[in-house]
């Protein structure tokens, strides 16, 4: 088992930095909540479709991915015995027991953050992100992104530890409630609090794949009026207290793409699923 790293919080970031700055950082760093999209943070009309698959060069850490593609007709078990896969052929099939809780353990280099995982309102999503975790996709890879203004923690991009990550060969379909277009972009049915693990997306419909945040603290509300970033989880007490000591290490960096982030990498060793019945 992991050791948990506990240390003292102090004052979040966005007590560290004034209003201001932090809004100047949010619009130095575009709020790329999908793996080819940047949507900022003050305004939901302004959208800006990435390069297509090109793949920016990610950080130091870089997960190695597994050559073959892999044509998903199993339930792989919750135990990590297959082999790592970072690209698939096609979405997983649906894995998800009745009457069973789900439960995603995230071991980072910060601490744990337990996560319960939303098996009735958004069953495909967890079906998808339990799936990849079951294949190790996450393991192993970076939070690489902080963005105080809107209190989100990003990952789930092992090919190049950043927003512009190939993703895993196919995208899901949104639920949760009503999706529409509107403009450049989708509005959907979700609002936001702190402690949700959340599918990061791009601006069309149905363009989830694999990358996440974690919302960590009330900034993240500011993401209400899109909606459409699909919930599907809820970290525990303790777990919060981890991601908010992870967003008080941001530090602005007028040279990073993101206008700042951590001053340390922060690392996601593992993601473990428990499946435990009902």
């Amino acid at each position: 088992m992991a050791q948990k790293i506990r240390r003292p919080a102090g004052p979040t970031a966005a007590e560290r930095f004034p209003a201001r700055t932090r809004i100047l950082a949010g619009l130095v760093a575009f709020v790329m909540l999908g793996s080819l999209v940047a949507v900022t943070v003050l305004s939901f009309g302004d959208t800006d479709d990435g390069a297509g698959d090109a793949a920016a060069p990610g950080t130091s850490q870089t997960a190695s991915a597994t050559a073959t593609t892999v044509v998903p007709t199993s339930c792989p078990p919750h135990d990590k015995s297959v082999e790592k896969v970072l690209y698939f052929d096609h979405q997983p099939q649906f894995c998800l027991e009745p009457s069973t809780v789900y439960t995603a353990v995230f071991d980072t280099s910060e601490g744990e953050v337990r996560v319960a995982l939303d098996t009735t309102r958004t069953p495909n999503t967890t079906n998808n992100f339990i799936v990849l975790a079951d294949y190790g996709y996450y393991d192993d890879t970076l939070l690489f992104r902080l963005d105080p203004t809107i209190a989100i923690i990003q990952g789930g991009s092992p090919h190049t530890n950043d927003w512009s990550d190939r993703g895993p060969g196919y995208t899901i379909a949104d639920e949760g409630g009503l999706f529409q277009q509107a403009g450049n972009g989708m509005l959907g049915p979700f609002t936001y609090e702190p402690g949700q693990l959340i599918m990061a997306r791009s601006a069309g419909p149905n363009s989830s794949g694999a990358q996440f945040f974690f919302s960590s603290g009330p900034e993240v509300s500011r993401l209400d009026g899109q909606g459409s970033y699909i919930v599907f989880g809820k970290a525990d007490d303790a777990g919060l207290r981890v991601l908010e000591q992870i967003m008080g290490l941001y530090e602005l960096d007028p040279a990073s793409p993101y206008g700042g982030g951590p001053t340390r990498e922060v690392t996601v060793h593992s993601v473990t699923i428990v499946a435990t019945k009902a």
